[in-house]
Formats: structure tokens, C-alpha cells, sequence
């Protein structure tokens, strides 16, 4: 795939490849001026201050995406103007994000209310960041769709467990089973140049994944296989890492609270998968994980099914 085809409109030459070798390309190119806006429209506004969580992506100095979450009170998150996103909170003890939260670093955030099925995503740059939080610009706004998420209610749970994070080359034996029994992942992924490119798909993008548990599949490697399902066409994941293969997982122990970030690289494989071993996926991707970070306790967030 040709990675030096002009990015046009809203779509970037990645996403409009996928566009097109899905058929899609003339009807996503009517589609993308109305569905990427760069405001936030007044119900995601009030969507994003109802909300405990926010799923996050941002860049560390090598340009590896990290996936990440900040969590608070409802409200913690609010949108004085259509431009702008203000979070009053702080990254959480030990996540490996924390010190990425940079006045005019790229970033992209999911909001995420998985009991009613809503989700809308904003990718941007920090205007500021201090002692009482984080303000963003927004480049990109957008709705997806409800498709693949398991309804569980997200509650503000305040506590004092202790944190304790594991961090290694690779998966062990408590990452592995924390992936291999999840319903839900979350991905960071970035267009090369996010760092300075003015162009709004040059930037951060965190995207939801869901499916029935044990979806994504340890390999006897240690790398990670995930299916792709049908979706909204816009391809904005998978986009990405036709440009940028480095991308991000979090997964999240919504018993415990656990949280599992992965840093490393992920390539959509050739073919279409055994439909009798991967019902339902239009594609697999192979993610070979390059760092982990595993983190108990300082969750201030609970959840119960729906």
C-alpha cells in the first residue's frame, strides 16, 4: 500500500486506501464533512460531563502511542465552548502516560457509557496542563456507532487500595490471563507526523473493541491476534496503522479494576480468516507487544453489569 498518496478532506491516505479496497471510498468521502466536525456538537458536550471516565491516547518521546484512561466524579469533564475540553483530574498513580500530559502534545480521548451504548471520540492538542488538570483543543470530533460494546455501568468509587504496577518486555502469566478472558480492549494509534502536522487526521486516535470474551487470542509467541468486525467504514484504527504500525492496548479488569497497558507494534494480516475459528471477523491483526505495564490498585472506578 502506497504510504505517499495525498491526504484529501477529512480522510488521510491511509483511511482512504482501506475506503476504497472496501468499496466504500465515494460514499465515506460524502460521509466524512458531515460525520468529522472540528467542534464538539452541544449533545457531545453534555455527553462527556456525564460521564466517570475518559479512554485516552497520547505519544511518549519516540512517538509510541499509549492507551490510557482518567477517571472522576461526573463532571470532571466539561466543554465551556465548542472548541475546547477542560478535565479536571490527573493521570492515575502509575500510569505509564502520566508524564505525557504536555501543553501542546497530541491527544485523543473516548468518552464511552457502555450501559446505554454511546461513544463519541475527540482527537485534539493540550492547551494546558497543570496542578488542577487538563484543557484540549478540538481537532476532530465524531460519533460511532453501539456496535460490540457490552453494556456495564461505569460508577465513581473513590478509594485506597494500594497501587502496585509490574512492567516487563513482554506478557506474563497474570497479563495473559487478564487478555485472554476480556471482552473489551481499547487502542491508540497515530498518523505519522501527529507531532507537528497541522492537518486534522495528523494526530492521536483511541478507538473501543469489543467482542465475545476471549476475542483477542494469546499466540504461543507471545503476540497478540485480535479480529476485525464490520463496521462504520471509516477505518480510522486500521488507517493508521497502514501509515504507523506502533499503537497502544489497555485492557481493563472490570471486576478488579486491574489495568494492562501494552506498547507495541500491530499488522493487519493477509486473507480472510477461518470464518469457523474467527466467526465473524472480516480480518485479523497480529499486535507484538514491546512493553507492558500492569497496574493494581488506583482505580477510583467500579462497575456493574447492565
Amino acid at each position: 500500500m502506497d504510504r505517499f498518496l495525498p491526504d484529501t478532506g477529512v480522510w488521510h491516505s491511509g483511511e482512504q486506501a482501506l475506503q476504497r479496497a472496501a468499496g466504500v471510498a465515494e460514499r465515506m468521502a460524502e460521509i466524512g464533512p458531515r460525520a468529522l466536525r472540528d467542534h464538539m456538537p452541544q449533545q457531545h458536550r453534555d455527553f462527556f460531563a456525564e460521564l466517570p471516565l475518559l479512554i485516552t491516547g497520547l505519544l511518549d518521546a519516540e512517538g509510541q502511542p499509549w492507551a490510557s484512561l482518567l477517571a472522576g466524579p461526573a463532571g470532571f469533564a466539561s466543554s465551556p465552548t465548542p472548541q475546547r475540553l477542560r478535565i479536571a483530574a490527573q493521570p492515575l498513580p502509575a500510569d505509564p502516560a502520566e508524564a505525557l500530559w504536555q501543553e501542546g502534545a497530541p491527544v485523543a480521548l473516548l468518552g464511552l457509557q457502555a450501559d446505554t451504548g454511546r461513544r463519541n471520540r475527540m482527537n485534539g492538542r493540550i492547551v494546558r496542563a497543570g496542578a488542577e488538570g487538563m484543557e484540549v483543543q478540538v481537532a476532530q470530533s465524531f460519533g460511532n456507532c453501539p456496535k460490540y460494546i457490552h453494556p456495564r455501568q461505569a460508577l465513581y468509587a473513590p478509594g485506597t487500595a494500594a497501587v502496585r504496577a509490574v512492567t516487563a518486555d513482554g506478557l506474563d502469566a497474570a497479563s495473559a490471563r487478564l487478555v485472554v478472558v476480556a471482552d473489551t480492549f481499547f487502542i491508540a494509534s497515530t498518523h505519522p507526523g501527529a507531532a507537528e502536522s497541522q492537518h486534522p487526521s495528523a494526530g492521536v486516535d483511541v478507538s473501543h473493541r469489543g467482542g465475545p470474551a476471549g476475542f483477542v487470542r494469546v499466540q504461543p509467541d507471545g503476540t497478540l491476534l485480535f479480529p476485525d468486525y464490520t463496521g462504520n467504514s471509516f477505518f480510522n484504527t486500521l488507517g493508521n496503522l497502514q501509515l504507523e504500525p506502533r499503537c497502544g492496548l489497555l485492557f481493563v479488569d472490570f471486576a478488579t479494576g486491574e489495568r494492562l497497558h501494552l506498547a507495541g507494534s500491530a499488522h493487519v494480516l493477509p486473507g480472510r480468516p477461518d470464518p469457523l475459528q474467527w466467526r465473524g471477523a472480516l480480518r485479523l491483526i497480529r499486535f507484538e507487544v514491546r512493553r507492558a505495564v500492569r497496574v493494581e490498585g488506583g482505580l477510583p472506578l467500579r462497575w456493574q453489569e447492565t
